[in-house]
Formats: structure tokens, C-alpha cells, sequence
């Protein structure tokens, strides 16, 4: 790695010390998994209004994925606060993953405003064994911004590819590696030592869709898009779905 990133990465991790002191100590997690939620239900209504017509767009495409009963059984995989369930068609059935267990009250608003979603069930568990979920159960699986911090991404997409029918499909939405010749690989370079005790295990440089590449779907739709953030490591994005 040149000199210059790890200059820069040193004196990110000297202006985050506290941080990197209490993660060594093993204290930085559990604060980390109690206040991620109150950090997301922040970022998330920003990034719904830049990501807007992009999320519009993609989830539109939900009720062409319904089973054979006229009914849509949708699993979001790392439901956080519930940002997508304002994007969800009438009536479809939502079950939520997620390991973090502090996100239930959170959702609990989120489904408030968001009546026209059926909610079904909260399972907590990691994305990569989700035991609880039978397999070909479900028509829908989304999964936002959560590939980034996740140790086992095949693992995961494995399982995704389990608990859906044939015929259902995966949406997904994920930041991503920025082409090395940017600014922005630049400042993702400098950030992510640091970045990933405030992003839960967030990774700026993974190059996600290689992974979508090489799964058992029978076709990926998937785009590169820039997102409209000024000054973030996070702007370069893919957004598509998977069927299987």
C-alpha cells in the first residue's frame, strides 16, 4: 500500500483514537449495536430523499414477482429501521432479519407509518443461517446497504438463494468499491481502517457485485450508478435483481 494512504489512515485513527481504544478492549461492539440504530434512523431518511426515484424505480418491479397465490412474501435481510417499507406495494407480507435486536422498536414506528405493509414476523438472526426461514418460502428477498459489513457474503447469498421459490427474486441495493483512478477510492482507501467501527463492520472498497456474478441465480440484472451524496466515500453503487 503506498506510504501516503497509510499516513492518512494513521491520522483518521489518531482523530478516532477513543474508538480504536475501545474496540481493542472489546467495549466498542455492544455500544456500537445499542446506537447504530438511533445513527440509522438518521442517515436513512437523508439517503430515502437522494435514493428516492432509484428505490422507486426498483421497487416497482415487486408485485411482477407475486406466487402462484396472488399473495407477495417479501423477506428484507438486514431490515434496520424499516427504510423500505414506504417503497413496498399494497399488502405484501414482510418478514424481517436482522441480528440486531435493538432495531425492533424502531420498526415498530416504521410499520406505524407504513400500514400497507403486512407484517409478519421479526426472526433475529445473522443472513447466513437463517434456519428459521423454510427453504423456497419466499418471493421476494431485499437486501440494502448490507453486504458491505456482513464476514460471509456467499454465505449469505447462499441462503438468500434457499428461502427463495423458483421464480422469486433478490433486489438489492449496495454501496461499493469506487474506480481506483477517483478521489473517491481515495478517501474510501484513507477512511476504511476507521470506518468500520462507526458502520458496524462497513466496508467502503468491496467489490460486491463479483460476488452477485458467480452465485446460482439464473440471471442478474444489475447496474453501476453513482449516488448524488457531495463528499462521501459511498457513492458509487450497484442496484438490481437477482432470479432464480
Amino acid at each position: 500500500m503506498a506510504v501516503h494512504i497509510v499516513f492518512f489512515q494513521i491520522c483518521v485513527a489518531l482523530v478516532a483514537l477513543p474508538i480504536h481504544v475501545l474496540a481493542f478492549l472489546g467495549l466498542w461492539d455492544p455500544i456500537a449495536k445499542k446506537g447504530l440504530p438511533y445513527l440509522l434512523q438518521r442517515v436513512t431518511k437523508s439517503y430515502n430523499k437522494y435514493m428516492r426515484e432509484h428505490k422507486k424505480q426498483l421497487f416497482s418491479k415487486l408485485n411482477d414477482f407475486k406466487g402462484p397465490s396472488g399473495e407477495l412474501r417479501v423477506l428484507e435481510l438486514g431490515c434496520g429501521t424499516g427504510a423500505n417499507f414506504q417503497f413496498y406495494p399494497e399488502g405484501c407480507k414482510v418478514t424481517c432479519v436482522d441480528p440486531n435486536p435493538n432495531f425492533k422498536k424502531f420498526l415498530s414506528t416504521s410499520l406505524a407509518e407504513n400500514e400497507h405493509v403486512q407484517f409478519e414476523a421479526f426472526v433475529e438472526a445473522p443472513g447466513e443461517n437463517m434456519a428459521q426461514i423454510p427453504s423456497g418460502s419466499m418471493d421476494v428477498v431485499i437486501c440494502t446497504l448490507v453486504l458491505c459489513s456482513v464476514p460471509n457474503i456467499e454465505g449469505i447469498l447462499a441462503e438468500v438463494h434457499r428461502v427463495l421459490r423458483p421464480g422469486g427474486a433478490y433486489f438489492f441495493i449496495e454501496h461499493v468499491k469506487a474506480d481506483p483512478s477517483s478521489w473517491t477510492y481515495f478517501f474510501q482507501s484513507i477512511l476504511d481502517p476507521t470506518w468500520k467501527y462507526i458502520g458496524d463492520g462497513c466496508q467502503l472498497r468491496r467489490e460486491i457485485w463479483k460476488y452477485l456474478e458467480k452465485t446460482k441465480f439464473s440471471d442478474v440484472k444489475l447496474r453501476h450508478v453513482i449516488a448524488p451524496f457531495k463528499y462521501s466515500p459511498v457513492r458509487p453503487h450497484i442496484i438490481g435483481y437477482a432470479l432464480k
